[in-house]
């Protein structure tokens, strides 16, 4: 009996196989206390069973006492391909009752669905890829492991969606996708990641909802944080040797703006000035030979082409969910995933690397942060390049007085008036709107370099960026598709609406007789022979109205997001930037203000005890502050910046009776009180008062 328990613990209650092989399998899990085992897909894609359970229940949320009605329920059910009981697995298609092992639909070349209702076809039903003609007559690689393939269509050989020269074994996708996980497992050639996932997905390939291996790995971007100091060129004329770096001098190290690892002194080089370009003997040989100044062929957007106007019910979520990693249940794949942010992270601190020692003031006046931010940055001597000091004024003070500023709180400050400024539109995603006199001033081009300043220097995430927007930018406008969603002018969104909802030809001629001198204006006057000539009707006039119509702000945009290489960085990794350009931050909680914020000098006990009851009361709408209400006190911004808070945030428990906030340190001075009810009372009294009369002063300066 003792040597047979071991072996039923170690088999699949549902396929009966021993086999430890996470690729083929899915994990293989045992709960000793219920002598039990399962592989995960086989868990997964059994028929009669639902994830009624949170991710830390039973097994994956399936809970126990399902998963042996489960079982039961296959024990009666014969395969068809091994002919022994237990297929728990049922092919979906209408009328077929096939049922199978999933290793057996494996060897048989039935295709699961990991996604939806996770549905699962024999190998007379599986969905299959379809060409209409085929022009290669010789065999082509696998984009993979580079093994040469017959061009067909097949079970084992399957091909992108979105290059047509791109294909690939079965195997080495599965592979590539479990490695990669959903924020990086995309299409090998144009790295196109919705088309193509969506694609896998319905021919079979598990995509898990993970980090990717190498994000997993200890200190993985260390590496990143260093840069190349040393001057490479063949004659280095520098007397103090190749290592010295002489900052703002004509021995400063300028790295080549191609490969970054190698370097030059500027009088090794003849170059006048830092901002000056430079590419090592190896980038410039490349670039000249493969003719990079050619103009590259544009990448095609990855989630328009099938979005319909109408396209605007959700699908119903399945009761069984894919299992995520730890950490990362109910957050958005794009923009929530730790692992993903800290990507977007390093990005930033990246290009943070071009900022020199030198620094540069600028004198802003908080009631006019927008004049005021025009008028440093397109002073003469203002380089996007320098480190940025803020001293805030007052306007018509005759003293001249000024006091040390908060760059983050003036970045934060700058990102809020442009989101609402004339020159976007839309209530909650924007669009860049038409607006002839900012046109007239330059200022499209002067918003788009405040945004890339804000980002390398320490700014909030804006978030408040179209999908269309963003698009436009990475791929260009002539490869987006807009949406009704996109139309934030009332009449033409109604001219839209009547026409997509027109039953019949007669309906949609006699809307676009009443619609005609505008259709006619803009150029969207179609000859309407079928009801269906509406959808190219209606495509016409969005692409007019969001894109074609603001043509000019968008080139001047575009050319101010090129400030300091942000445009190139944005459109190298669109899928970290989306996060933080189209996407709020995630809300505050009581964990993240504690982790945020260090004790730097000898804490007392007590005071910190009070402040973490503190933080929890808040979070649990005991308080009259809010999260966001702390961080602004203390650092300036409502959230924290994508590349992180500079100093990092700290608390100070100091005797005095109300809390202090230092925005130019990020430092927090708490209150040693007797009792929490006192502690609460004088946090909630400062934190309010505080920010509402900064409010009200503003509003006062900007009414006047």
């Amino acid at each position: 009996v003792n040597s047979e328990k071991p072996l039923q613990i170690q088999t699949c209650v549902f396929c009966r196989k021993n086999d430890d092989c996470p690729n083929k399998y899915g994990e293989k899990k045992t709960k000793e206390k219920w002598n039990l085992t399962v592989h995960y897909y086989c868990l997964l894609m059994s028929s009669g069973i639902w994830q009624r359970g949170k991710e830390e229940e039973g097994v994956y949320g399936f809970l126990i006492e399902d998963i042996r009605k489960e079982v039961n329920r296959a024990s009666k059910l014969k395969c068809c391909v091994c002919k022994k009981n237990g297929a728990s697995i049922g092919c979906v298609a209408p009328r077929c009752k096939r049922s199978y092992h999933f290793p057996c639909g494996l060897q048989r070349e039935c295709i699961f669905q990991f996604t939806g209702n996770f549905a699962s076809f024999c190998w007379n039903h599986r969905p299959v890829q379809i060409i209409t003609s085929n022009n290669y007559r010789e065999s082509l690689p696998c984009t993979i492991c580079l093994e040469f393939i017959e061009p067909i269509p097949s079970y084992n050989i399957l091909r992108s969606p979105c290059c047509k020269n791109a294909w690939f074994h079965r195997d080495c996708l599965q592979v590539q996708a479990i490695n990669a996980g959903v924020f990086f497992f995309r299409c090998t050639i144009c790295s196109n990641s919705d088309i193509f996932q969506k694609e896998m997905l319905r021919m079979g390939i598990h995509i898990p909802e993970k980090d990717a291996s190498w994000e997993l790995e200890e200190n993985a971007y260390q590496e990143l944080l260093q840069h190349h100091e040393r001057c490479d060129v063949r004659r280095c004329r520098c007397k103090e040797g190749r290592d010295y770096n002489a900052p703002d001098s004509k021995w400063e190290i300028k790295r080549c703006q191609c490969c970054g690892s190698s370097g030059t002194h500027l009088a090794c080089s003849s170059l006048r000035s830092w901002e000056q370009n430079w590419e090592c003997l190896e980038c410039r040989g490349i670039i000249y030979n493969s003719g990079e100044f050619q103009k590259a062929k544009k990448h095609v957007l990855p989630n328009s082409n099938n979005v319909g106007i109408t396209d605007c019910l959700l699908e119903e979520s399945s009761p069984k969910l894919p299992r995520q990693s730890p950490g990362s249940q109910s957050k958005d794949l794009l923009r929530q995933g730790s692992k993903f942010r800290r990507n977007v992270s390093t990005l930033l601190i990246e290009l943070g690397f071009q900022i020199k020692k030198k620094t540069k003031r600028l004198y802003i006046n908080k009631a006019n942060i927008w004049t005021s931010a025009l008028d440093a940055f397109r002073n003469r001597n203002f380089n996007p390049s320098y480190a940025i000091e803020v001293a805030y004024v007052i306007e018509n003070d005759n003293f001249g007085s000024e006091h040390p500023g908060s760059k983050q709180e003036f970045l934060s400050l700058l990102m809020q008036h442009l989101e609402n400024s004339s020159l976007f539109e839309g209530s909650l995603s924007k669009n860049l709107s038409l607006n002839s006199q900012a046109l007239k001033e330059n200022l499209y081009y002067e918003a788009g370099k405040m945004l890339a300043i804000s980002l390398v220097h320490g700014g909030p995430s804006p978030g408040f960026f179209s999908k269309t927007l963003f698009n436009c930018l990475v791929y260009g406008p002539e490869n987006t598709q807009p949406i009704l969603d996109d139309v934030s002018d009332f009449d033409v969104a109604q001219i839209i609406i009547r026409i997509n909802t027109a039953t019949t030809v007669a309906d949609l001629k006699s809307v676009i007789n009443e619609c005609y001198n505008y259709l006619e204006l803009i150029g969207c006057l179609r000859l309407i022979t079928t009801l269906s000539d509406k959808y190219m009707l209606v495509k016409d006039i969005l692409v007019y109205h969001v894109i074609q119509r603001v043509q000019a702000p968008f080139e001047s945009f575009k050319q101010g997001l090129k400030t300091l290489g942000v445009l190139e960085k944005i459109q190298a990794y669109p899928e970290a930037f989306c996060s933080i350009l189209c996407h709020k931050p995630e809300s505050l909680s009581a964990k993240i203000l504690s982790d945020l914020f260090t004790v730097h000098t000898l804490p007392d006990v007590k005071a910190l005890g009070f402040w973490n009851s503190y933080l929890q009361a808040v979070e649990d709408g005991k308080s009259t502050t809010t999260m966001e209400d702390i961080l602004i006190f203390a650092t300036g911004c409502s959230s924290i910046p994508p590349a992180g808070f500079k100093p990092t945030p700290s608390i100070e428990c100091l005797h005095v009776d109300f809390p202090v906030g230092n925005k130019c340190n990020n430092c927090l001075a708490i209150p040693v009180t007797n009792t929490y009810k006192e502690f609460q009372e004088n946090m909630d009294f400062t934190i309010r008062n505080t920010l509402k009369l900064e409010k009200e002063e503003s509003s006062h300066y900007i009414g006047h």
